[in-house]
């Protein structure tokens, strides 16, 4: 997903709208929430979901209105991503699909290159930058504040190697697709004496269900 440039699975997000024929009853009158979903889905995929393998398939609700009933779901404007209800029944909030599409693209793509998931107030951030700068190691810089698509995308990520319980904080870096830890880690793998410093404190994002991702350029 991270600077993934093809898939040959893509996550599938499926709407049903209001709108449709099945014998003799047909959808005359327009669903302006399902206008605005399509419109939500929309920009989502080219925000948050940037560069994340996203397939959107809208469908016609009373044309085939029993396919979503078999997910529990009747009331139109309804979300599947890869067939798992994610909203029904009003507007679409993005948030809930960002979170739950990086769920899956966290899983089924992994890391590739070199990636620094930060945020600019963050003085660690800034520190893993310089060692990485001073090494000539090239990367792509995420700010997770900037853009919360990243930060769906890094809470799954981190996780998995710390655990549930354990707070994630930045940076969390990446080289060659392995993960590293934070500036500390990054100082060690690198062979950078660092002075100990026993007020230092690491950023930490935990509790906040948000995620991240972006390119260095784009950052700039």
């Amino acid at each position: 997903m991270t600077d993934q440039d093809t898939s040959p699975t893509p996550i599938k997000v499926t709407l049903y709208r209001w709108a449709g024929q099945w014998g003799p009853f047909k959808v005359k009158i327009p669903c302006g929430e399902c206008a605005l979903t399509v419109d939500i889905i929309e920009d989502t995929m080219a925000s948050e979901l940037n560069g994340v393998p996203v397939k959107l398939d809208v469908r016609e609700w009373l044309s085939e209105w029993w396919k979503p009933l078999r997910k529990g779901a009747w009331h139109a404007p309804i979300v599947l991503v890869d067939g798992e209800l994610v909203s029904e029944g009003e507007a679409l909030n993005r948030g809930v699909l960002a979170e739950k599409v990086m769920n899956i693209a966290t899983e089924r793509f992994p890391v590739e290159g070199n990636q620094l998931f930060g945020k600019e107030s963050c003085p660690h951030c800034t520190r893993a930058k310089k060692y990485l700068d001073d090494a000539g190691i090239e990367y792509t810089y995420h700010d997770v504040v900037k853009n919360p698509g990243r930060m769906y995308e890094m809470f799954p990520r981190v996780k998995a190697y710390i655990g549930e319980k354990t707070p994630v904080t930045v940076p969390q870096i990446w080289l060659d697709g392995d993960y590293i830890g934070g500036a500390d880690q990054l100082s060690d793998k690198l062979g950078i004496n660092v002075e100990p410093q026993v007020n230092r404190a690491r950023s930490s994002l935990s509790p906040s269900r948000w995620f991240g991702r972006r390119s260095k350029a784009a950052a700039a």
